[in-house]
């Protein structure tokens, strides 16, 4: 496991995932087998990766990141470190024979992803990206209305997402400045748009082009060591995205936005039948039959309560971390040659779209998603 001394590494990665599944007892194989994963911390720092080891009882962790590729006993290769350290790591991950999991964007450009998709068929191993999201309970849910038939014709959808980022220094920012560096691989467009394609392309089908705007709304900001610096990326960003029979959904991704919805991400998705709005966690609906009849009235206050109007949709299987769960299906993808579908080709239609909606903002147009293939 590469770079889980980092936050999201440590906690969804390695605490939340890879130890949960340890305390569990292991995946049971359903014939009487567990499948047991072993984890080797690999990083730069030693100090940070023997204090992360001993505060969770392991005792393998090394900084020698060829060592580690050459011993048999570890079968998969994990990376979550900065996007451009990723690809030659899993380049010589891939030339060692080994399985590889790792974080999005899973490279820089949709070149080097396609690059190594190619590599890792060639070289007969198993690859995955994280694509945590599918997993959320308010997206399950929105996915099963989707299937259902709930919403008729869907018409449209409107998403946001996002939160106020402290820009220092009291209180300290609650995200690493690098997010907001260009040049060290920054920006909300190459952090969100990966994640906006894999949701969209599942709940409504393949995105055709994308249209987009972004802005660097805080212009300096201050880092882990108390130093201002220049934000040379862009810390929100605006787009639509089209899809066959008209469909348009609309998505705000912003670190400079104070939240006034219950969750700090919602989609909403109207159709000629119903209409639903979906969060990490919850979903609620308004069929078409309980919808209630508004008119326009600036005058007078509004008589109808539109919040009360909706409906839970209720849980049909316990809550759990979605980045664990599609540990534990690539671990299965493993070791049972269970499905996995969350390729590196996958992986690689993230990177394009937001390479692609860097291009449309560049060029102030909208930009066609062309099929990608090995």
């Amino acid at each position: 496991m590469n770079g889980v001394t980092g936050r999201m590494g440590t906690n969804q990665h390695l605490v939340r995932s890879v130890l949960a599944i340890r305390e569990q007892g292991g995946l049971d194989t359903g014939d009487g087998e567990r499948i047991w994963p072993e984890p080797l911390l690999v990083g730069r720092s030693e100090d940070k990766l023997a204090a992360l080891a001993g505060a969770h009882g392991l005792s393998d962790w090394t900084t020698d990141l060829s060592a580690a590729l050459a011993d048999p006993a570890y079968e998969i290769y994990f990376d979550a470190q900065l996007t451009a350290a990723r690809p030659p790591a899993v380049e010589a991950a891939i030339a060692a024979g080994k399985h590889v999991y790792c974080e999005k964007p899973v490279t820089p450009d949709v070149a080097s992803a396609l690059s190594l998709a190619r590599a890792a068929r060639e070289a007969g191993v198993k690859v995955g990206v994280v694509q945590d999201k599918l997993f959320l309970p308010g997206l399950v849910k929105l996915r099963r209305l989707v299937s259902s038939g709930f919403f008729g014709r869907i018409i449209a959808a409107r998403g946001e997402f996002g939160y106020w980022v402290y820009p220092g220094p009291d209180p300290a920012p609650q995200r690493p400045s690098w997010n907001y560096r260009r040049q060290d691989g920054g920006g909300i467009i190459s952090d969100m748009f990966p994640h906006w394609r894999y949701v969209l392309d599942n709940v409504f089908g393949p995105v055709r082009s994308v249209c987009a705007v972004g802005a660097t709304h805080i212009p300096s900001r201050v880092d882990e060591a108390g130093a201002s610096y220049e934000a040379t990326a862009e810390d929100a960003a605006y787009a639509m995205f089209a899809f066959d029979g008209g469909l348009i959904v609309q998505l705000n991704s912003s670190w400079c936005v104070r939240v006034n919805r219950d969750e700090l991400f919602e989609l909403q998705v109207d159709g000629t039948l119903g209409s639903a709005v979906a969060g990490l966690r919850d979903c609620k609906v308004q069929p078409a039959v309980t919808t209630p009849r508004s008119v326009w009235n600036p005058d007078l206050p509004d008589p109808v309560a539109h919040r009360a109007g909706w409906t839970e949709v209720p849980e049909v299987a316990p809550v759990e971390n979605g980045f664990k769960l599609q540990w534990e299906a690539f671990l299965r993808h493993v070791v049972l040659d269970a499905p996995f579908p969350w390729d590196i080709l996958e992986g690689a239609k993230g990177v394009q779209l937001y390479e692609l909606g860097e291009q449309s903002w560049r060029e102030r147009r909208w930009v066609d998603v062309p099929e990608l293939s090995l």
